[in-house]
């Protein structure tokens, strides 16, 4: 299959004002992400809020410059390239936001909503614009007399459809969906889901996912990203995360989320409050909120490395995989298996 995106050791740091006579504090937002998503594949990006997934999914709709590291898009370097190869990079990607109740002007009807990304970017005609607005409000299942409406007069699954719409127009290689149906209904959120995977499929598709609903990443990535503090925890197939977590995070998240995880799994009470991004952890980011941590893990930085097929940065997983999770009691640190 064809590479759509490939990102290697992205890295974005932002400068934080302390004040006229004190230094810039450094706030790394992410610290070194790599994955590629092929046509037709979803990658999604899991995590608690302020871990940076929002920041990566910026970088790469081309919103934002990485700070550090390669990012690859339709097979061009998308950070150090002309602005005229950047103007068609973007029309390759393509962004769906979270919520379709803001994301849509309300003074604009509904073919103006859809017309002016080819108005900007291509030199169709009139009856051209409007012939691609009312085919592709069909490919979403919306009906083509709709594009006479205004965005008030559609519920919020309809006005997530024409969001999807809009991100069609161009033909994109590559969606960046924020929370896509976080701001629907349970009974609408399934509708919207299958509609992007039938458009993956017809259309091939790739799709980076950001979602805090482990029950939507199941039912619609192929791999998972799972990010703490701007660093990847646990990286590899659905099947293989949902299955058997390596990472005490990742474990984590699974546990917090009822009949996702494996039946077996270990159910771990993160506590403590999520550290701050100006003043990281040493050693593993997340061993002060680790129920396994030890001596080594707030000393040494785990570096990311294939494990069972898939990434893991946590210094015992290939402990975790032969021997399992041990029992965590109370507060105090679990001993280590074997």
């Amino acid at each position: 299959m064809t590479v759509v995106v490939e990102a290697k050791n992205l890295r974005q740091v932002y400068k934080i004002r302390r004040g006229m006579f004190r230094e810039p504090a450094q706030l790394q937002a992410v610290g070194g992400i790599s994955f590629s998503i092929e046509e037709g594949r979803t990658l999604a990006v899991v995590g608690e809020s302020g871990c940076g997934k929002s920041t990566l999914a910026r970088m790469v709709a081309l919103i934002e410059k990485p700070t550090a590291g390669e990012l690859v898009l339709d097979g061009t370097d998308a950070v150090a390239t002309p602005p005229q190869e950047k103007r068609r990079l973007r029309q390759a990607v393509q962004l769906v936001f979270q919520n379709p109740y803001a994301s849509l002007n309300p003074r604009k009807k509904i073919s103006a909503v859809l017309e002016d990304p080819l108005k900007i970017n291509t030199r169709m005609n009139a009856a051209e614009r409007s012939e691609r607005c009312r085919a592709v409000l069909a490919q979403v299942g919306l009906r083509p007399e709709y594009a006479g409406r205004y965005p008030h007069m559609f519920s919020g699954g309809q006005r997530q459809r024409i969001a999807i719409a809009r991100a069609l127009m161009l033909n994109p290689k590559l969606l960046v969906a924020d929370e896509p149906v976080s701001a629907l209904d349970v009974s609408i959120q399934a509708q919207v889901l299958n509609l992007l995977a039938d458009l993956q499929d017809e259309f091939k598709l790739a799709y980076l996912l950001i979602s805090h609903d482990l029950a939507v990443v199941r039912h619609i990535a192929h791999e998972v990203l799972v990010m703490y503090l701007g660093h990847v925890m646990e990286q590899g197939p659905k099947a293989k995360l949902f299955a058997r977590p390596l990472h005490p995070y990742t474990q984590a998240l699974l546990a917090s989320t009822p009949g996702v995880g494996p039946r077996n799994v270990q159910r771990i009470v993160l506590r403590g409050e999520l550290p701050s991004p100006l003043a990281p952890p040493s050693g593993c980011v997340f061993s002060s909120r680790c129920p396994y941590a030890v001596e080594r893990c707030r000393a040494e930085r785990p570096l990311p490395r294939e494990v069972d097929e898939r990434i893991v940065a946590c210094h015992f997983a290939e402990q975790f995989l032969a021997a399992g999770f041990p029992e965590v009691r109370g507060t105090d640190n679990a001993s280590l298996p074997g």
